[in-house]
């Protein structure tokens, strides 16, 4: 081997080492150990602050947190009184609200959206109302409700219907005006029905958009029960987050706002693979 090919080859191996070197050092770090890593340093600095006196002397630290959680998840369905029962309780009644009146939403906002969807005409006289009514805050309607229903229970349920359906309403029209014009040609040519145009060919490819209303008026509902309730009092997630509060009990306040993220979470997720499924069935 002459000197020149064995120049060449430790070139060519010093290369190869170094582009394996950058290979190994520019490798992404895993989401999952990332996301350790920064829950721990925040951890770590909030437990840090809260025993140096850095805040407020009502902020419990980590480790206080994770006590009352710990307990609170020991025995989530107790009840001891009408004011006084477990957090799974709690959450339990919260979501039967939101389930109620989101379903109560879809009663009314799938069949008006798909019909207003498909008429232009009383779409836009009737859109004028829709955006009036849908900027006003969610708790404005609760004086609305309670006069209404006089019913405190009835009017959280009224408020999570209002603040569900116009998310729902306006996908679904969206979604139902989307339809491409060649699939209602062809209904046309075949000389179909409109509820046989509207039941196979409508609705089918208008459905991965309405689930992504429906998925918004989920968010949107979990969300705002949580004020409802603090403002209706009874039992709930929204109205033991307000009692603890009175109890200056921020780390059971904090223990509910993590259930309550990890249960929007579970509904969102929910919508989230009904919207692959039927996307990918389309």
């Amino acid at each position: 081997m002459t000197t020149s090919t064995k120049t060449e080859t430790t070139r060519s191996g010093g290369a190869k080492a170094a582009n394996s070197r950058t290979k190994s050092s520019g490798r992404p770090i895993h989401p999952a150990v990332l996301f350790a890593v920064l829950l721990a340093a925040f951890l770590a600095v909030w437990e840090a602050a809260v025993r140096v006196g850095l805040t407020s002397s009502l902020m419990p630290p980590p480790s206080l947190v994770f006590t009352e959680l710990v307990a609170a998840l020991s025995n989530p369905f107790y009840i001891a009184s009408a004011n006084d029962a477990g957090i799974g309780i709690q959450l339990g009644t919260s979501l039967l609200r939101v389930l109620i009146g989101f379903g109560l939403a879809m009663v009314v906002a799938l069949p008006l959206g798909v019909f207003l969807g498909t008429s232009p005409n009383l779409s836009k006289a009737v859109d004028p109302f829709v955006q009036v009514l849908r900027p006003v805050s969610p708790l404005a309607w609760l004086p609305i409700g309670l006069a209404l229903l006089r019913d405190s229970q009835q009017t959280a349920i009224f408020v999570i219907f209002i603040s569900a359906i116009w998310p729902m309403l306006l996908n679904t029209i969206a979604a139902t005006n989307s339809v491409p014009k060649t699939y209602l040609e062809v209904a046309r040519t075949l000389k179909a029905s409109r509820w046989t145009t509207m039941r196979r060919i409508i609705i089918p490819a208008a459905l991965p958009n309405i689930l992504t209303g429906l998925r918004v008026s989920m968010g949107v509902a979990w969300l705002v029960i949580i004020a409802a309730e603090m403002l209706i009092g009874g039992r709930g997630i929204g109205y033991f987050i307000w009692n603890q509060w009175n109890n200056l009990d921020i780390a059971n306040i904090i223990v509910a706002i993590l259930l309550v993220g990890l249960v929007g979470i579970m509904l969102d997720r929910a919508f989230a693979l009904l919207e692959r499924r039927f996307a990918y069935e389309g």
